[in-house]
């Protein structure tokens, strides 16, 4: 059964923070009207997996299909470029808006490919560090996209410091989705990205959850929906957050009361493999959440074969909320609705 911990810093966050997410999706809603690409996701509701979750109403946002790169990621550092592109162009040569400019990133997963192709629609280069740990097929799949592919130590969070020695040494813009003193603009633009997922489900869903299972690596999509959540239905939903319990980088600063690196070896829930928390997305969460939840690894697979056996295939990661959910949460009772987020398709999808 997922651990779990209350939040006691809900409705006023941690001591002297500054930087919170933003909340209101409008702005995303706009320049993404721009992209041809661009489609909402669907909202399904599945009787069959309520039944099997105990609960009343389960309604799940699938994200595998998202801009047709396979994640809500293609919300995130793709706007960022697109909204550097937006003030850089000339006329309507939106293709070479960016030539010249250079994105580097560190990704566990789909961030990359967000940046890769981002910076190919717009006339930009890419450059994605990756830590050994990160399967080839997916390398291969940025290199597919133009992106230049890195390899720089065992973890993420050592890529990410690479990739930011980069950015110093060669003047490249260094294009995280995650956050530290100091660095905070572009992925709090990157989380507002992720606002537009928030906005189709408050616009398709009829009534207002009791509770909503977000994932969570360093924190972006979370704090995201999260704010938002708050912003269209205040304080009704429980918002639970939901991490491997071999990466419970907000759960552990939650419990110590600041931003701390967890422990743990290395999880099958790559995507959201990640130690240490966005100080953005950590602030928002600390505000806006309700309880913070550890998943094990089995827990995780057991979710990704029932979603795979009703038609919902994905990933350990993509599945860790509903995968919460379907390991029991006593803080979820049977007459519950519950939103969930199908954050990304199969590796081989």
């Amino acid at each position: 059964m997922p651990v779990a911990l209350q939040n006691p810093y809900r409705g006023t966050g941690l001591p002297d923070q500054t930087h919170y997410p933003k909340s209101d999706a409008h702005a995303v809603g706009a320049l993404l009207a721009l992209c041809p690409a661009h489609e909402p996701t669907p909202l399904i509701a599945s009787a069959v997996l309520a039944g099997k979750a105990g609960v009343a109403r389960l309604c799940i946002k699938d994200e595998r299909g998202r801009m047709g790169l396979g994640s809500f990621k293609a919300l995130g550092a793709a706007y960022v470029i697109a909204h550097h592109a937006e003030s850089a162009r000339q006329g309507d040569d939106w293709a070479h808006a960016l030539s010249g400019r250079t994105y580097v990133t560190a990704s566990a997963g789909n961030h990359g490919l967000s940046v890769a192709a981002g910076a190919r629609v717009f006339g930009a280069q890419a450059v994605v560090y990756l830590a050994d740990t990160v399967p080839e097929p997916f390398a291969a799949r940025l290199r597919g996209m133009g992106a230049t592919v890195v390899r720089a130590g065992d973890t993420y969070e050592a890529s990410m410091d690479a990739a930011a020695q980069a950015a110093r040494d060669k003047g490249w813009t260094l294009l995280s989705d995650s956050s530290w003193p100091g660095y905070t603009e572009l992925p709090t633009l990157v989380m507002e990205g992720y606002l537009q997922m928030a906005a189709e489900i408050v616009a398709r869903i009829d009534t207002p959850p009791t509770h909503i299972l977000l994932q969570a690596g360093v924190g972006g999509l979370a704090a995201a929906v999260a704010a938002h959540a708050r912003l269209a239905w205040g304080d009704g939903p429980v918002i639970i957050v939901v991490e491997p319990d071999a990466a419970p980088a907000l759960f552990d600063s939650i419990g110590s009361g600041a931003l701390v690196t967890s422990r743990g070896p290395v999880s099958a829930m790559g995507r959201l493999d990640c130690k240490t928390p966005s100080m953005v997305a950590l602030a928002g969460l600390a505000r806006d959440a309700d309880l913070f939840v550890t998943i094990s690894e089995t827990e995780a697979a057991n979710a990704v074969a029932v979603l795979a056996q009703n038609g919902l295939a994905s990933t350990p990661s993509g599945a860790a909320g509903i995968a919460a959910l379907l390991a029991g949460l006593p803080q979820v009772g049977a007459d519950a609705h519950v939103l969930a987020i199908l954050s990304e398709g199969p590796e081989d999808g």
